[in-house]
């Protein structure tokens, strides 16, 4: 079963709160973009879970997300068989894109189907949480609003057609060291999640890009100041607005004309100030590739 798992961006990400557990409350408009890793996944006679991937630093064994999304579904419900997972990199690692996240989900979805447990879209979502809070959002997909640590999802219409430019520099951010430093009392803006929610209900680009922001830029680029510089470069190619995306470094930046995008990625390309660059654009329509 060959399948695909889709890069997200926050079109805005606020923190209202910090639990006592330690996870922060978080209020998020998420959106998928047309990135993908791809999974190819085989039922084998073999017991266990096997991984293998295109990216030699990445953890094959039970510190990969997707080994343990396999691994809890298949301890449930006493899968005796084993699985042989070929997986295959091209969200960038460590950007804030919800790579990690992605693939998790999208094995949870096909050792699901392939052993037929018979669980719904909600009741997988339930189960991903245990792995990661953006799992659930990545077996839903679309456009979402998420509040909690990221587990509480309304789905929201789909965003109007937009290119995006994807910019990482040469930079990989831990998302703890991003929280980990936050201080919540010196939050003075707060992105108005609600309006960029009533832009998208509106299919109002310029109103969704003029709401944008992400109150981890707060930590994430005062210590790496190239995230500002990317910003920077993609709103004068002509961006509607860039953003850095989760708890970076990925910047991401939206426009409504292609030429522009294509002019935007060319300079950025040759900027040297990412090491990864990609031109893409959100689903068509909000119609979601199968995976």
């Amino acid at each position: 079963m060959k399948l695909r798992a889709l890069a997200k961006i926050n079109l805005g990400l606020d923190v209202t709160g910090k639990r006592p557990d330690g996870y922060h409350e978080v209020r998020m408009i998420m959106q998928n973009i047309q990135m993908f890793d791809q999974l190819e996944i085989e039922r084998s006679e073999q017991p266990g879970i096997r991984i293998e991937t295109n990216l030699s630093f990445l953890p094959c064994n039970e510190n990969n997300l997707v080994y343990k999304a396999a691994d809890l579904l298949m301890k449930e419900f006493d899968i005796r068989e084993g699985l042989d997972v070929k997986l295959s990199k091209f969200i960038p690692v460590a950007a804030g894109m919800a790579g990690g996240s992605s693939d998790a989900a999208a094995v949870m979805v096909g050792v699901n189907r392939m052993f037929q447990l018979g669980l719904s879209v909600g009741e997988l979502m339930e189960r991903g949480v245990k792995i990661g809070a953006d799992v659930p959002y990545c077996i839903m997909r679309g456009t979402a609003l998420a509040e909690g640590i990221g587990e509480k999802l309304t789905k929201l219409p789909p965003m109007p057609f937009c290119y995006v430019l994807i910019g990482k520099p040469g930079i990989n951010v831990s998302t703890k060291f991003v929280y980990g430093n936050l201080d919540l009392k010196k939050i003075e803006y707060h992105p108005d999640i609600d309006g960029i929610r009533q832009a998208i209900e509106q299919k109002d680009l310029k109103g969704i890009a003029s709401r944008m922001g992400n109150v981890l830029e707060l930590v994430t680029c005062p210590a790496y100041p190239v995230i500002d510089d990317i910003k920077n470069l993609m709103i004068r190619e002509g961006a509607l607005n860039a953003m850095m995306s989760g708890s970076g470094p990925t910047v991401f930046g939206l426009f409504e004309d292609k030429d522009t995008a294509q002019k935007a990625y060319e300079t950025l390309r040759d900027s040297g100030l990412t090491r990864q660059t990609f031109l893409t654009t959100v689903p068509e329509g909000g119609g979601k590739p199968k995976r």
